[in-house]
């Protein structure tokens, strides 16, 4: 079978969601299936790396596929000759978009439907073009697949698909994250704390990930602790950063609160695994890879109620309501000050985590591919 791969998110030293569950997955899916050819197609120069095995080929085919009009001239010009010239019998596109215009069979990947829930934490421009093609995309793919069955109940609710089966294919953390030795947590604390314990938060600065309520939350908790505890909040400035960063410059506790900036993956795992507890409340997410590797460190979470990563975390770590600040603080008080819950947590997580890996990912993924071509 030759299967052409939306490879777009593959972008050297900038590997985040879209782009870790295609590195992951193909890493795998092409070192264990050498008899099948793989077209890998990138809108931009590549890093020679994502060149996995000897059955995969690269194409480059611009321009850059950065806004709407680029996507859509993108999926529906340039894929479409590429996959005639390579005699493509699949594409699998893992971003939520595909092409309308090729009759190839196509294999989409959603991971979640954010933008119809939390409009307002999206460009103008993007929204209207998810919205009007997202639809087209399911209808126009031979199979769906998503990462968690909160997403897929989501997606069949949304949009009242019943006549196409959508397969989970549930998501993974990387296999770097791990639990840290007490000496190794003493120097992270010490390098980004001046060795005071922390809350930790990982991912994107972005409105939807539902930080001003966590600074609410963690106001609160200093008032009633007066505790020397931090807050620190790693990961990249993205979208309407601006307005979060200038709320925190006022406020009362913000020489408690360290925003590192994007970080290598090597540091991202120092930095979590040192954590007393990680705080990820986001308002919407298809899966909660963060959640995932905070357990894989042994660390204890408080995550939001009513979501994706209640499904994925079960019973090990604490939930809050996360349009509630004062929930959050609470949890965050309950966990500060009970050690046998706070090891309990842990104990739990341990067994949760070792039920996701990229390896079942892959195989999962892998067999919705064959179900494209079939």
């Amino acid at each position: 079978m030759r299967i052409a791969v939306n490879t777009r998110f593959l972008l050297k030293d900038y590997l985040e969601g879209y782009g870790y569950f295609l590195y992951e997955t193909f890493r795998r899916i092409t070192e264990k299936y050498p008899e099948h050819e793989f077209i890998f197609l990138f809108d931009r120069p590549f890093d020679p790396r994502f060149v996995f095995q000897k059955n995969v080929t690269p194409v480059v085919t611009g321009p850059a596929a950065r806004h709407p009009l680029l996507w859509k001239f993108w999926y529906d010009v340039k894929v479409p000759s590429l996959l005639k010239k390579y005699k493509a019998d699949v594409f699998v596109s893992c971003d939520g978009f595909c092409s309308l215009t090729t009759s190839v069979p196509q294999c989409l990947v959603v991971h979640d439907l954010a933008f119809l829930h939390y409009p307002e934490a999206v460009k103008k421009s993007h929204l209207l073009f998810y919205k009007k093609y997202t639809p087209k995309f399911l209808n126009k793919s031979r199979t769906v697949a998503t990462v968690s069955d909160f997403s897929k109940n989501d997606i069949i609710r949304q949009y009242g698909i019943i006549n196409k089966q959508i397969d989970v294919v549930y998501s993974a953390a990387k296999e770097i994250f791990h639990p840290l030795t007490e000496a190794a947590k003493q120097e992270t604390k010490k390098k980004y704390t001046d060795g005071k314990e922390y809350f930790v938060y990982t991912g994107s600065i972005h409105p939807r990930k539902n930080l001003v309520n966590l600074l609410k939350a963690f106001s609160i908790f200093k008032k009633r602790q007066q505790s020397g505890m931090k807050l620190v909040l790693a990961g990249r400035l993205a979208w309407k950063y601006e307005t979060f960063i200038d709320n925190l410059k006022s406020y009362k506790y913000r020489d408690d609160v360290i925003v590192t900036g994007y970080l290598p993956e090597a540091e991202l795992v120092d930095i979590t695994g040192a954590a007393y507890a990680m705080v990820y409340t986001s308002l919407f997410e298809g899966f909660g890879v963060p959640v995932l590797e905070a357990m894989k460190c042994q660390v204890p979470v408080i995550t939001s109620a009513g979501s994706a990563m209640q499904e994925m975390s079960k019973d090990a770590v604490l939930y809050a309501d996360a349009n509630n600040y004062a929930d959050i603080a609470d949890k965050m008080m309950l966990l500060y000050k009970d050690e046998n819950l706070r090891n309990e947590l842990i104990t739990k997580s341990k067994t949760i985590a070792n039920e996701y890996s990229w390896e079942r990912t892959a195989v999962l993924l892998w067999q919705v591919i064959q179900k494209t071509g079939g």
